[in-house]
């Protein structure tokens, strides 16, 4: 067989370009429908029901349904889905991402769409240089679009031809007649090539040329496509393996589910298959199974001759033979997305019913781990895709969690100004206030680092400003820890110095530590918030206010107590570094504020 390297690059390349126009449209669908994205996941997953419809019109709508499975877990992550929410619009991707194999059954083998591919970028190319973003994403959508069908059209010109040239997958040829056993290894075969290409909707793609050029079965090709349902849930959990509890409790979900699924379906593979062979027969183009005893008996050359569509149609005879060939590979096609779409219809139905009981499992199999004293981000994960725009959503998500440890870290401080100096419960709550700290370094640094990922991404207007007053947040909620430390430090030193705080400066210190703890609460639960009401506004400033004037009485008194002798000049500078620090802390919470109201007006 003439099967070069060249040949083989190209048969790689076109996968690469069906893939990227998979990336590229459902990105810029993404961007032009972010927020309406998160808003659809957010209402209409009240019920189980309606989590499936949501799931099926999300994944139909960016033709992935592992982005799909990404932004749903994103979303289990900031507390916006429950887990049996997930799971039911991840049940309803399963059934979204047929889809695909719709478009191109429809599309693909009826009509030559790398035809319309061309123009239709040239129609994309003005919307790309076009400096309103919303325009842009569009043209990136049109743009995808036309490379995965650009992509396919190359795809079939690209897999070898097996049937002429049978040397070259003999091995899987001899494979194709075991019956039972048949269906289960190229069940792992479609889970593996799933794994190896990232895509289900690309394998199917792979599928579905094999099978409407004649080379499997279309029981075997229906066996690949159990594969294709396996094969992407790994690929989920691949995704998952950095990500936290939440995301591997979904990921695991999606594969309990699907390989559930698929058991089922093995049962009652043979008479399943039938039945849709039996329905594309009577109301669609024809029998799918006839292609393949169609190339059996046919010249392998005049196969070959009809898939590169270069054979002679003038003669009636091989015209005829022409239309009855391309029906058939419609027919096979049809079979085949119809299998995709009645099993995973079927299986949703079945299993939507046993959803809290995929809970209950998962959540045994993951328990939560409760260690808020070692490092991980809870929101942010490198293990899982998404684009710049529902990134947004883990960052706000995760700074919450930075602020809430800096909550703690502060909590921690007032113990240990009511700890026993000198004791070994004093050192260790001064470590767990010292790791802390260095807990919060890290965290504004990881966090800062994923903004500017996604700042690479091409975002929207709206979200780069944004992102540009979370690194402001980021930042400032990082000198609340560094204030906290300097507490800790103050009290270390006092320690050190053997110095004693009289009953009037434990009381104002408290109170001080009251004030400062009551604007910490008042502004992580503003962050948490979708919206900043003008109240929670006008809370924290009267609370700034009060903090200041406070502090200002105090130095004041501090200075005329000093001189009646209340306490020595050395309790006095403790006491007053403690009291400026806790306003400066004041201050930082003010300014995170300020930039969330700026991103707010945004």
């Amino acid at each position: 067989m003439n099967y070069s390297f060249l040949d083989f690059f190209q048969l790689v390349g076109s996968l690469g370009m069906f893939l990227y126009g998979m990336k590229i449209m459902s990105e810029g669908l993404q961007k032009v429908a972010g927020d309406k994205l998160r808003s659809i996941l957010t209402v209409m997953t009240r019920n189980r029901v309606m989590g499936v419809f949501t799931g099926i019109l999300i994944t139909a709508l960016i033709q992935s349904s592992s982005a799909t499975t990404v932004m749903v877990v994103s979303f289990v992550n900031a507390g916006l889905l429950s887990l049996a929410q997930s799971i039911s619009v991840i049940m309803g991707a399963n059934v979204g991402t047929t889809v695909t194999a719709w478009i191109i059954s429809i599309f693909g083998f009826k009509v030559n769409i790398a035809t319309f591919a061309i123009p239709l970028m040239a129609l994309a190319v003005p919307l790309l240089f076009t400096s309103n973003s919303h325009r842009k994403s569009w043209g990136e959508f049109l743009m995808g679009f036309s490379f995965i069908f650009l992509g396919l059209d190359f795809l079939k010109n690209s897999v070898p031809d097996i049937r002429s040239n049978p040397q070259i997958l003999s091995f899987l040829t001899d494979y194709t007649d075991m019956g039972f056993g048949s269906v289960l290894l190229f069940m792992l075969i479609g889970a593996i090539l799933t794994v190896i290409v990232q895509s289900s909707s690309a394998t199917m793609a792979i599928t579905l040329i094999m099978c409407s050029k004649g080379w499997i079965s279309f029981d075997i090709a229906a066996a690949m496509v159990l594969g294709e349902n396996i094969g992407t849930t790994i690929t989920a959990n691949m995704a998952a393996l950095n990500a936290n509890v939440s995301a591997k409790r979904a990921a695991l979900a999606h594969l309990m589910f699907n390989i559930f699924g698929v058991l089922w379906m093995l049962a009652l593979f043979f008479p399943f298959t039938k039945m849709v062979a039996w329905i594309v027969t009577q109301y669609g183009p024809g029998d799918p199974t006839q292609l393949m005893n169609f190339v059996d008996v046919t010249d392998p050359a005049i196969v070959n001759q009809l898939n590169e569509n270069t054979i002679n149609a003038t003669d009636a005879g091989v015209l005829k033979l022409k239309t009855e060939y391309q029906n058939m590979q419609v027919a096979t096609s049809y079979a085949l997305s119809l299998f995709h779409t009645i099993f995973n219809i079927t299986n949703v139905l079945l299993m939507i019913w046993f959803v809290n009981l995929y809970v209950k499992i998962v959540n045994k199999i993951i328990p939560q781990k409760q260690n808020d004293e070692e490092f991980q981000l809870r929101y942010i994960s490198s293990g899982m895709l998404s684009t710049g725009e529902l990134s947004l959503l883990q960052v706000k998500k995760e700074t919450v969690v930075y602020a809430e440890r800096t909550q703690r870290m502060l909590l921690l401080t007032h113990d240990l100004f009511h700890e026993k100096e000198g004791s070994e419960s004093y050192s260790k709550l001064f470590s767990r206030i010292e790791k802390y700290e260095k807990i919060s370094d890290r965290m504004e640094l990881e966090i800062a680092n994923y903004l500017n990922h996604i700042t690479t991404n091409n975002i929207s207007y709206g979200s780069e400003n944004q992102m540009r007053s979370m690194f402001k947040v980021v930042d400032e909620i990082e000198s609340i820890g560094d204030s906290c430390f300097h507490l800790a430090r103050t009290m270390i030193r006092k320690s050190e110095a053997h110095v004693e705080f009289t009953p009037y400066i434990i009381e104002n210190v408290d109170k001080m530590f009251k004030l400062t703890q009551q604007a910490l609460e008042n502004m992580t639960s503003i962050l948490a918030k979708n919206e900043m009401l003008e109240t929670d506004l006008n809370k924290a400033f009267n609370k700034e206010d009060e903090i200041n004037n406070f502090r200002n009485q105090l130095r004041n008194e501090n200075i005329e107590n000093v001189k009646k002798g209340d306490y020595e000049y050395q309790a006095g500078t403790f006491y007053m570094d403690l009291i400026s620090e806790s306003e400066k802390l004041g201050d930082y919470i003010i300014n995170v504020l300020e930039a969330v109201k700026e991103k707010r007006r945004i």
